[in-house]
C-alpha cells in the first residue's frame, strides 16, 4: 500500500527535509533516520517504502544540498507531489534519479492517510481512498532516461558505452 503524507503548506525548504546538522555524512541510511524530523519528528516512524509526500508551493527551497534528496530517497519515499518544487532542489532530483510530479491540484485532492497509485508514464494519480483521478505532466524523455539510468552521472557513464 501506498501512502501519502501530507504537509499542506508552502516552501518546505532543505534544512527541514535534512537538517544542516547532519550534512556532516552522505550515507543515505543515517540521512534517512533524520528525513523531515524537524517539520515532523514521527515521519521516519511512519514512512514506508514506497510512500509519498505531498506538500505546496516551492518545495526543496533554501540552500542547494543534494542531501535532502538522499535523505528522502534514503527513507524509501518513491515520490514527491508539490504545487512547485524549487529549481534547484527539482534539478538535483532529477540529477539523482528521483522522479518529482508538479501538481497544482493535487495537494487538495489528497489528504494524509490517503492511498495512491501513480502512472509515471501516463501523468495520472489515482486516490484510491477518495476514489479520484488527479492528472499531471509527465516529464521529459530526456529526464525519464536520467531517471531511468540511476541518475545524471550514471547517464552519462552509460552514452559512452
Amino acid at each position: 500500500m501506498t501512502v501519502a503524507h501530507v504537509y499542506k503548506r508552502d516552501h518546505i525548504n532543505t534544512d527541514e527535509i535534512i537538517p544542516a546538522r547532519y550534512l556532516n555524512t552522505d550515507d543515505r541510511a543515517e540521512l534517512a533516520r533524520h528525513c523531515l524530523e524537524d517539520l515532523d519528528g514521527e515521519f521516519v516512524n511512519k514512512v514506508k517504502e514506497g510512500d509519498i509526500i505531498v506538500a505546496g508551493e516551492d518545495f526543496g527551497c533554501g540552500s542547494s544540498r543534494e542531501h535532502a534528496v538522499w535523505a528522502i530517497r534514503g527513507a524509501g519515499v518513491q515520490t514527491v507531489i508539490a504545487k512547485s518544487f524549487a529549481r534547484i532542489f527539482y534539478r538535483n532530483a532529477i540529477n539523482n534519479g528521483f522522479y518529482l510530479i508538479e501538481s497544482s491540484d493535487a495537494p487538495e485532492k489528497i489528504n494524509d492517510g490517503d492511498e495512491l497509485q501513480i502512472d509515471f508514464k501516463a501523468g495520472s494519480i489515482k486516490n484510491k481512498t477518495a476514489g479520484t483521478d488527479i492528472s499531471f505532466n509527465p516529464l521529459p524523455d530526456f529526464a525519464l532516461e536520467i531517471i531511468n539510468d540511476g541518475g545524471l552521472l550514471e547517464h552519462i557513464q552509460k552514452s559512452k558505452k
